[in-house]
């Protein structure tokens, strides 16, 4: 089985900025994988927005209901559980789900700046950042404000499958 690969074009204050390519592990989260892949068409993550982001941590989005970081779907339902935390977060570039707490996994994820021990076995690592770091710095930089929303709006501009 060889995994899909997915992208996520992003512009910073309407200017674009890059691509973001990703490698999902349906190898080993195949249910988590497939949420994001399906999410991830073009009539779900596009226009969504990057709402929160914290230097030297993650970047946060996928929130295509409110864009807020409370809006919650999945292709299975409202929520679904933690499928399995066999992946770490060991460096930057990994693509991992938001949750708010113990199987709450949605439409909203993550992708780590750096590594992120302090999340395995909470959060569902489910892919990995093939090309686009630079495109990640990029958006890591955005100044922010209260909550860690960027000041400068940060669009999934295009989104889809390779």
């Amino acid at each position: 089985m060889v995994n899909p690969v997915v992208f996520l074009d992003v512009t910073i204050s309407g200017k674009a900025v890059g691509r973001l390519k990703m490698e999902l592990f349906a190898d080993v989260v195949p249910k988590t994988a497939e949420n994001f892949r399906i999410d991830g068409k073009p009539q779900g993550f596009k226009g969504a927005t990057f709402h929160r982001i914290i230097k030297d941590f993650m970047i946060q989005g996928g929130d295509f209901i409110s864009g807020d970081g409370k809006g919650s779907l999945s292709i299975y339902g409202h929520k679904f559980a933690d499928e399995n935390f066999t992946l770490k977060h060991n460096g930057p570039g990994l693509l991992s789900m938001a949750n708010s707490g113990k199987d709450s996994n949605g439409c909203q994820f993550f992708i780590t700046c750096q590594e992120c021990a302090f999340l395995d076995g909470k959060h569902v690592v489910f892919g990995k950042l093939i090309d686009g770091l630079l495109t990640l710095r990029k958006i890591e930089n955005v100044p922010t404000g209260p909550n860690n929303k960027p000041v400068l709006p940060v669009i999934i501009s295009e989104c889809g499958e390779m």
